[in-house]
């Protein structure tokens, strides 16, 4: 009965090619790990005219004068967000972007949150203003900070600041905090 078994099986065989190689292709080699760092440590710094940073422009989402603009990051708790929105998160920095061009508008921006992570800061206050423009479209400056902040690895959330602090044409912005060796946070 073996034999019928073995016959069967070379009759199904037949025509089949043996496989030339006996390794499994794992894919994509893993990444060099201090390559990789060097990488993104590149893309943070300025190159001649062009800025490497991770903002993208190309999907920008537009929003109007008054909007009032809310966003939070995965895993930031309602109630901090709440917080935020209300005020009740003292901003420890503020950064005014009116009259600058989109691209000083991003380098400033990008600057200011990168000092604001060294040095430890929780929430700080970007005012974009309004910009009601000529040709009738939305707030330029308004809806980029919109669009970046979401990107942007060191932030957390924002939202629109208490009309006390600029309403509608500011952002109360929650950062995150990497802490320093040997200190705790409370």
């Amino acid at each position: 009965m073996q034999d019928d078994d073995f016959s069967l099986f070379k009759a199904e065989l037949r025509g089949v090619k043996p496989i030339k190689y006996d390794r499994a292709d794992t894919g994509k080699p893993k990444a060099d790990r201090k390559q990789l760092g060097a990488l993104r440590q590149a893309a943070t710094v300025s190159q001649g005219e062009i800025k490497v940073d991770g903002l993208s422009d190309q999907f920008i989402i537009d929003v109007g004068a008054e909007d009032a603009l809310h966003w939070a990051g995965n895993g930031i708790q309602e109630g901090q967000m709440r917080k935020l929105k209300l005020g009740q998160i003292p901003f420890e920095g503020s950064l005014d972007l009116h009259g600058m061009s989109v691209e000083k508008a991003r380098d400033t921006l990008w600057e200011f949150i990168a000092e604001a992570t060294k040095l430890e800061v929780r929430c700080v206050r970007v005012t974009h203003g309004k910009a009601a423009r000529m040709d009738g479209r939305k707030p330029l400056i308004k809806s980029h900070v919109n669009t970046w902040l979401r990107q942007h690895p060191s932030v957390l959330g924002f939202t629109s600041c208490q009309a006390k602090h600029g309403g509608t044409g500011a952002l109360y912005v929650l950062l995150k905090r990497v802490m320093m060796d040997g200190r705790d946070e409370y």
